[in-house]
């Protein structure tokens, strides 16, 4: 890593980011990780999917010693999906580091296999505040040791229905525990519970928090009534590869959701009723291409980890500017331009002039009357999806799942798209017409000497 910061890191840690290609670090870690390493405390503002992961991992690999198995690391984060992704890059970070047990203590999985888990003992512990809490109330969970405290999107977490949860924690951690804020804002109201938390922060930030140049916005003045046609509308007319199209409730989220498959779309749901596997399940299909529209809650719009998502549709208008900020952030990503294009009834006009007034923008606005949905203008996927009953614990690896059904299977290797393995299942594409010799295949032959049992998952049928 041609940085100077990377001659402060382990050797076993600047081996794991060689390999995993990164070359240079970005604004926020080059900001932050320097005063994390001395010990101090840090508030620090980045955006998704500017590195901030990273940048409070690799502090916190630097002094871990693994040999050691009580939690000397905590990281909270508001959803299950974040906690997973941090997770899974704190492990790719520490892979060359022995012995390194990253855990993950979320609500909607089963609790046995976690106090299992914790019985045997870990060294960071990634997890959401309600489960977290649940652990520590039954002695599950030992703080006692934790020399890092972190709240990634701290904003949210602080702002917003966590103060018992966060409470719980905050009283069991040493008083000499390094404590490190990441959010992408960091407004006003959290302002006080920022200063009790931290200890004379240093307060750092990317390169650029406002929202990026390469998304053009775009709103429509709807009537409430035409919200659903000119949603309709506007996917036929555009054709986007993958949509994001957000709501402000899981009712709002399940009502278009089911209104779009029944009308053709090869659509999935994103929303808090769900259960771990079904969430799993949905964001899967859609970051393999198995499905062209998820719908989701704002709480979707934290730590959605889809970098090519050319279009994002906000259904109903936000009445948090930050929130607007942070739904239109999931396109334009990773060098990409992006499309995001707002639906405005009369009464969220006042919604969207304070959305201006944070972002110092006029948003172009003009009539929806020339949205039409068009039935024959729907594009369907071209994969399925398949989810086996094996993962990484079976010591399943995407390579073992490819060459299986391309060497075992004869299925053609274009035939095969992301395949993505958690702890317990994988998840394949299949193309269409590949997908009948594929679930043939995993009846009657094995990977690696196992056999994996395979089912299709379904997007939102119409019901």
């Amino acid at each position: 890593m041609s940085n100077d910061i990377s001659k402060y890191l382990r050797p076993e840690t600047q081996k794991a980011l060689s390999v995993l290609g990164f070359t240079q670090l970005t604004p926020i870690q080059a900001a932050a990780i320097p005063v994390a390493l001395a010990g101090g405390d840090v508030v620090a503002q980045a955006k998704t999917g500017s590195g901030k992961t990273l940048a409070f991992a690799l502090p916190i690999l630097n002094q871990l010693d693994a040999s050691e198995r009580k939690p000397k690391a905590l990281v909270l984060c508001p959803t299950r999906e974040l906690a997973e992704q941090v997770a899974e890059q704190i492990r790719s970070a520490a892979q060359y580091i022995s012995n390194v047990k990253v855990l993950t203590l979320c609500g909607g999985t089963p609790m046995p296999p976690q106090i299992a888990s914790l019985s045997h003992g870990a060294n960071i512990i990634v997890g959401t505040p309600g489960r977290v809490m649940d652990h520590l109330l039954k002695r599950r969970l030992d703080l006692s040791q934790v020399m890092h405290f972190v709240l990634d999107e701290a904003d949210r977490m602080l702002d917003m229905g966590f103060a018992d949860e966060l409470n719980a924690v905050f009283e069991r951690l040493p008083d000499a525990a390094q404590t490190l804020l990441f959010s992408a804002t960091f407004p006003d109201s959290v302002e006080q519970v920022v200063s009790d938390v931290t200890r004379s922060p240093s307060r750092v930030k990317g390169a650029d928090e406002t929202v990026a140049l390469n998304i053009t916005q775009q709103v429509y003045k709807i009537e409430s009534h035409t919200r659903e046609n000119a949603l309709k509308g506007l996917i036929t007319d555009i054709q986007p590869e993958r949509c994001i199209v957000f709501c402000t409730t899981k009712k709002a989220t399940q009502q278009v959701a089911q209104s779009l498959a029944s009308d053709g779309f090869a659509v999935v749901a994103l929303h808090g009723d769900l259960e771990q596997r079904e969430r799993n399940d949905m964001l899967a299909m859609f970051s393999a291409n198995c499905a062209r529209v998820l719908v989701a809650t704002d709480v979707a719009a934290r730590g959605l980890d889809i970098d090519d998502v050319p279009l994002v549709i906000n259904y109903q208008v936000s009445e948090d500017a930050d929130t607007h900020i942070h739904r239109i952030g999931r396109t334009g990503r990773a060098g990409n331009t992006g499309v995001a294009i707002t639906l405005m009834a009369p009464d969220e006009e006042i919604f969207i002039a304070r959305i201006e007034e944070v972002m110092n923008q006029t948003l172009p606005k003009k009539g929806a009357q020339n949205l039409r949905f068009h039935r024959n203008r729907i594009v369907l996927p071209s994969y399925t999806m398949l989810v086996l009953s094996g993962g990484k614990r079976d010591k399943l690896r995407p390579g073992d799942i490819l060459g299986s059904l391309t060497q075992d299977a004869g299925l053609p290797n274009e035939d095969i798209g992301k395949i993505k393995i958690t702890a317990t299942h994988s998840h394949v594409a299949i193309k269409l017409r590949s997908v009948k010799r594929a679930l043939q295949f995993f009846r009657d032959g094995r990977v690696k000497g196992k056999r994996l049992r395979a089912k299709k998952v379904a997007t939102i049928s119409a019901k």
